[in-house]
């Protein structure tokens, strides 16, 4: 039978730094029935050319140059738009992203055995470390529903950023646009809503990289946003669609409790205005305006803890200091004593 096809797009804006490499890393691939889109957002630098270039040598990459630059998320959708009327999967890799050369191969293979499976989803080298790991190794495929509780009850990610995971493309087209907000966590409220009528799928194999560094849109929003925000946001928007209405309510005040003390190492690090009109906004979005009580309440509980774990070093320091490390060999003479002078100076050398 012939093979389904897949979709790779990569959506780029002044990516030449990067962008050979994730080329290279598509033309790679065990699997070879694939279209790769680029989409050039009118970028400055040389990424154009060098997308081009690759498309003249390889008739299966397709270069698309917007007529007009659009904002990141939007280009994100339009990038999406862009796939064949015969793509069977979609699979985003961002520019500063690439994949190992058995990615699509083992994906696919998943969601080909399982026609019930929307989101398939694996191991990440995320920088230098590896991350997305928190399922048991026998755990292939999860229903939608426990694999978005597991994420909501353990705080776990099991889904990374959009060049994670592979999508059935008949989801990419029901969805338009796919990404519906600007916030940080875009791309993870897309699988909780998809999540709800699909299963999910997990290769524990190592089959992406994101890089890390000052320049990617994932650092620009998370250091604007906060990664608490957007954690509280999901919690608050699909709790109630994957909880129980009573254990919703007890992790609700948990979850409330816990961005509070965030916010208060962040009242205590002196963060700038502009972070807590930031933050006030968004928590009135959800519903929950700023309680400067709770903050302060939160604040006397962060001071409290530090202070104990001031005393609890001490207490291991003068521990320490009283334990000697080694005693006299047996049947050796006691070592004199020192005078107090001698014994100081002694103990300022060590």
């Amino acid at each position: 039978m012939t093979e389904p096809l897949v979709s790779v797009i990569t959506p780029v804006y002044n990516g030449e730094r990067y962008l050979a490499e994730c080329i290279e890393s598509v033309l790679a691939q065990s699997y070879a029935r694939w279209e790769y889109v680029i989409v050039n957002n009118r970028s400055t630098d040389r990424s154009g050319d060098i997308a081009h270039g690759y498309a003249t040598r390889d008739g299966r990459i397709r270069v698309h140059d917007n007529a007009v630059r659009l904002p990141a998320i939007d280009n994100w959708n339009h990038a999406l738009r862009q796939i064949s009327p015969d793509s069977c999967y979609g699979k985003v890799v961002h520019a500063d992203d690439w994949l190992f050369p058995d990615c699509l191969r083992q994906m696919i293979d998943l969601a080909q055995s399982h026609p019930t499976v929307g989101i398939v989803s694996a191991y990440r080298l995320d920088d230098d470390r590896v991350n997305l790991d928190g399922l048991p190794y026998s755990d292939t495929v999860v229903t939608g529903r426990e694999i978005c509780r597991r994420s909501l009850l353990l705080d776990q990610d099991y889904f990374g950023s959009p060049s994670s995971v592979l999508i059935r493309s008949e989801i990419l087209r029901a969805r338009d646009p796919f990404y519906t907000d600007s916030n940080a966590d875009t791309d993870t409220s897309a699988c909780f809503d998809i999540l709800h009528t699909w299963d999910f799928g997990f290769v524990h194999q190592v089959l992406t990289y994101t890089r890390r560094h000052n320049e990617s849109r994932t650092s620009a929003l998370v250091s604007f946003e906060g990664r608490r925000l957007a954690k509280l946001r999901r919690r608050l928007t699909y709790g109630p669609l994957y909880l129980e209405p009573a254990e919703l309510e007890v992790w609700r005040r948990a979850w409330i409790k816990d961005h509070y003390q965030v916010l208060a190492v962040s009242f205590l690090e002196r963060h700038e205005p502009a972070f807590w009109r930031h933050q006030a906004q968004e928590l009135n979005r959800l519903g929950l305006p700023l309680s400067w009580p709770r903050l302060a309440a939160a604040v006397a509980r962060e001071l409290l803890d530090m202070r104990q774990s001031y005393r609890r070093v001490r207490m291991d320091l003068t521990r320490r200091r009283r334990t000697p490390t080694h005693g006299p060999a047996p049947g050796s003479p006691a070592r004199p004593a020192q005078p107090e002078r001698a014994r100081q100076d002694s103990e300022m050398k060590a």
